[in-house]
């Protein structure tokens, strides 16, 4: 297994193209590791996690530019990033299937009041967390809610009849301006 870690560069006669692989390979490997450890982390940053990221990307800094440390380096690198990010944004856009194997797929955490306890265990979510997001989009408890997904971000989206009720109120000075827009 140590062999797939010690990469020899040497047969690379150009060092921006070393940068560019470099750069590249710590990407994929990033959206492969966030991948396996879950989408929860993406929306629910901790402090613990937020050191974790701080840490990971000092850690991987060097991996990229390896002994170049010029700003040419790091512009080369940075430059590789946002191009490998665009092209995986198109392939996902127009590849359901890459889209679900990188991102994976939203799954549905409450319908009809009724937690989907496979779907929460299989997102690591606690009832706790579960209930504390419900509160966070304004529903009263899980059983008020119609639907809660686990989005492919990470975010948690709640649509409740408690929610429903409130975005029915009609504002009376937007009514009103409603009103006499149409009259003109």
């Amino acid at each position: 297994m140590s062999f797939l870690l010690q990469v020899d560069f040497s047969f690379i006669h150009n060092s921006y193209i070393e940068i560019i692989i470099r750069a590249l390979a710590v990407y994929f490997f990033m959206i492969i590791a966030i991948r396996i450890f879950g989408k929860k982390e993406l929306a629910q940053l901790s402090v613990i996690d937020l050191v974790f990221i701080l840490l990971i990307s000092n850690a991987v800094q060097n991996a990229m530019v390896g002994p170049d440390t010029s700003l040419q380096g790091g512009l080369i690198a940075a430059a590789a990033l946002f191009a490998a990010n665009f092209t995986l944004k198109k392939l996902l856009y127009k590849n359901k299937k890459l889209s679900n194997l990188i991102q994976g797929e939203a799954l549905v955490l409450i319908y009809r009041g009724n937690v989907n306890e496979a779907n929460c265990h299989k997102s690591e979510i606690t009832l706790e967390e579960l209930a504390a997001a419900v509160r966070e989009h304004g529903a009263q408890s899980i059983e008020s809610v119609d639907l809660a997904m686990l989005e492919v971000d990470g975010n948690i989206s709640v649509i409740s009849s408690d929610f429903q009720k409130r975005s029915m109120v009609v504002h009376p000075k937007k009514h009103k301006l409603k009103g006499r827009l149409s009259q003109n």
